[in-house]
């Protein structure tokens, strides 16, 4: 299929079908194109939608993501995971502040050098917000074009990869490049999903390879699977006399960085030590069933235990990022989504 051909047909189809609702793409900014691009690494629209008003309500523009707390932007982000994301956004909106008075800059290479911005990601901030021909390859993009050129094998692989970033060079356009890049982006999510692709309606069907010989499911080829380990952790729930909760902050970087957990134990018999530690007098405690959370390296199975004690006010210090926590007035912090659920159930 001609270039030229390829391009027509994807954006015929963006015009009748296109999705152009959607909260990001109303008043194009590139704040708004970044905030939205980096929420929607792999996680899905109608999960983003309500993430992305609160965020824009209370973060309106960079100025205002670069001077909140960083507590209150991993806040705003509890529940969507890969909080490295969260973190590398409040750094990238300081550093826009500090070094481009608030402005994007437009180039694909100088965007690249900010905090959590890829090349996707700064192709999507080109293309969409500046109007200037640039290429993106998110997970829908890949698929498509994978299905299209039937090209082998999992893209995490870098022969892989580098085929594809080719086959959508190639295709860009220099014209109406912004409704080609949500044109790609809306054909991977509505038209060749993961599942039941529906290629009766896709505009690239009558050439796509993957159709012609009926093996759309085998692309994009699959990660190799291996057996992930799992850990094993004791979540403390300690409560004082007053219902409150202790909480106690993460170190910037690692596991759940710059979140508010609750402390966590690999041995049982380690509990009443722990409590000891911190000044706290154990009443009594009793634990609960195992649950997990799944990471994309490891499983997480953590027991929740519950426990009273009578409190010292003076044990708790925020001096060491640790804060007794009422959920019947809650602070906005940062939390990982186990946590919030045993503190909110």
């Amino acid at each position: 299929m001609q270039r030229a051909d390829f391009q027509r047909a994807v954006l015929r189809w963006f015009d009748q079908h296109g999705r152009t609702n959607l909260p990001w793409q109303q008043n194009i900014s590139p704040y708004r194109v970044w905030v939205s691009e980096i929420m929607l690494q792999q996680t899905q629209v109608t999960t983003v939608i309500p993430y992305f008003q609160r965020f824009m309500d209370s973060f309106p523009n960079v100025q205002a993501l670069a001077e909140a707390p960083l507590d209150d932007v991993l806040h705003h982000w509890t529940g969507l995971g890969y909080y490295a994301r969260a973190r590398n956004m409040h750094k990238t909106a300081q550093v826009l502040c500090h070094q481009y008075k608030g402005d994007f800059p437009s180039s694909i290479d100088q965007l690249c050098e900010l905090p959590g911005i890829g090349r996707s990601t700064a192709g999507a901030i080109s293309s969409i917000a500046f109007k200037i021909p640039a290429t993106i390859l998110d997970g829908n993009v890949k698929r498509v074009l994978a299905r299209f050129a039937a090209i082998e094998g999992w893209p995490g692989k870098a022969d892989v990869i580098k085929q594809l970033w080719l086959t959508a060079e190639n295709y860009t356009p220099h014209k109406r490049v912004a409704d080609y890049t949500q044109a790609m982006m809306d054909l991977g999510a509505t038209v060749c999903t993961r599942t039941s692709p529906q290629c009766d309606q896709c505009p690239l069907a009558s050439h796509c390879i993957a159709m012609a010989q009926g093996t759309q499911s085998a692309y994009p080829g699959k990660k190799p699977k291996k057996q992930l380990p799992i850990r094993n952790s004791y979540f403390l729930l300690i409560h004082n006399e007053q219902g409150e909760i202790l909480l106690q902050q993460n170190p910037p970087a690692g596991l759940w960085g710059g979140l508010w957990v609750l402390p966590q134990l690999d041995c049982q018999t380690e509990i009443s030590k722990t409590c000891e530690t911190l000044g706290l007098t154990v009443i009594d405690q009793q634990i609960k069933a195992t649950q997990r959370h799944s990471f994309s390296h490891f499983h997480l199975d953590y027991q929740p235990v519950v426990i009273r004690v009578e409190a010292n006010p003076a044990a708790v210090s925020a001096s060491d990022n640790q804060i007794w926590y009422n959920p019947q007035n809650p602070l906005s912090l940062g939390m990982p989504a186990p946590v919030l659920a045993l503190l909110h159930p």
